[in-house]
């Protein structure tokens, strides 16, 4: 995988994919989405403790759509199946693990030296959202404007820091993965300041980043954040990210 630049081979894979998500709408029951890894292997109650960047995901507009006839709840399922089915092959292609699908968002978590090849997991997270982007932007909605499907925009928070992932829930029963710590819980709040197509990023992600992605490719939020750190009493800022991928 290429962290610092899209290729043409990568988007004609995707297109490939997506076409073959397009392909099974015809489907009586499409799941709108996964979720990833497999929870058998961790014992209730038990957690690991990484160094990873946590990502959430979120469709603007998606509560305002039109959905009380069949046609209609149609039209947003098959919108939402070629949207996360893609969504999550980006994280999965990035290294990254799909935690939860809430219905109009997905949380994905990047852990260090993850990857093929192994990298940061900031680094992974932000070049992940680009190509989210990219592929939604340039590929996905083109396609769902020629299904006469309403076209997706979404926004991105990340944060970073060291987060435990625990299962939690009842033997047997409902349990899921749930990732705990400060990163993870900044990264959720930090959405709700995001617009449309826009990326926000903890300090700590700006700071693991390439020199020349923070000087060029972010701007410093004014806002209150709410966080401040804990040694200096200093409020912890947010950063838009404002690059995008070229094609390479």
């Amino acid at each position: 995988m290429n962290y610092d630049a899209l290729e043409n081979s990568y988007c004609d894979s995707q297109i490939k994919r997506i076409l073959g998500s397009i392909k099974k709408l015809t489907a009586k029951s499409i799941p709108a989405g996964r979720v990833v890894p497999d929870t058998d292997d961790m014992v209730l109650g038990t957690g690991r403790r990484l160094k990873m960047a946590v990502m959430f995901i979120d469709i603007s507009g998606f509560s305002s759509r039109l959905s009380e006839e069949e046609r209609e709840q149609r039209l947003i399922l098959d919108a939402l199946t070629v949207f996360f089915t893609e969504m999550i092959r980006i994280a999965e292609d990035y290294g990254g693990t799909v935690e939860k699908n809430t219905g109009d968002g997905l949380m994905a978590y990047f852990e260090d030296f993850g990857g093929t090849p192994k990298e940061f997991g900031a680094k992974r997270a932000v070049s992940c959202a680009l190509t989210m982007m990219y592929t939604t932007e340039r590929i996905i909605n083109p396609f769902l404007k020629g299904l006469k499907r309403e076209s997706i925009s979404f926004r991105v928070a990340i944060d970073y820091g060291w987060v435990t992932i625990s299962r939690l829930g009842a033997a047997k029963r409902f349990n899921t993965i749930v990732a705990i710590g400060t990163a993870a819980n900044i990264s959720s709040k930090m959405l709700s300041l995001a617009g449309p197509s826009e990326i926000l990023i903890g300090e700590s992600v700006r700071n693991e980043l390439p020199l020349s992605w923070q000087t060029q490719w972010t701007e410093k939020l004014n806002v209150e954040t709410g966080w401040i750190y804990r040694e200096s009493g200093a409020m912890y800022p947010f950063y838009k990210y404002t690059g995008r991928w070229k094609m390479h």
